[in-house]
């Protein structure tokens, strides 16, 4: 331990045991035991912490990762063309227009089947 031999530990001892005496020294190593005990408990919570810090920057760059490729991705399907969005509502102009959906059409339709009246069968 520290470059101390069993000589060394037992002097400590003796002198620990003439200046704190006999009756207050085991509740003393008992103090001490339970000090060490939490500094180790401390030291394995910190060493726990770095390692989950550890693991969240792994998936912070995995993420980044699968960001860029996503973009990558899009950036490929838009033939590399800058501010072309993918939303439904901006994909309304590739739509032939015999098949786009007109209101005022389908009001008009509407309209003329409740002057037409319910069929009789």
């Amino acid at each position: 331990m520290f470059g101390m031999g069993m000589p060394e530990i037992i002097v400590i001892l003796v002198i620990a045991l003439i200046v704190i005496g006999p009756k207050k020294l085991p509740g003393l190593a008992k103090s001490l035991g339970r000090a060490m005990g939490e500094f180790k408990k401390a030291a394995r919570d910190f060493q726990e912490s770095m390692d989950v810090d550890n693991d969240i920057s792994d998936v912070r760059k995995t993420f980044g990762d699968i960001g860029d490729n996503v973009k990558d991705a899009i950036d490929l399907s838009t033939g590399g063309k800058k501010g072309i969005s993918l939303s439904p509502l901006d994909k309304e102009k590739d739509i032939p227009a015999d098949l786009k959906y007109d209101v005022e059409t389908d009001q008009q339709t509407k309209k003329e089947v409740s002057e037409k009246g319910p069929k009789d069968e």
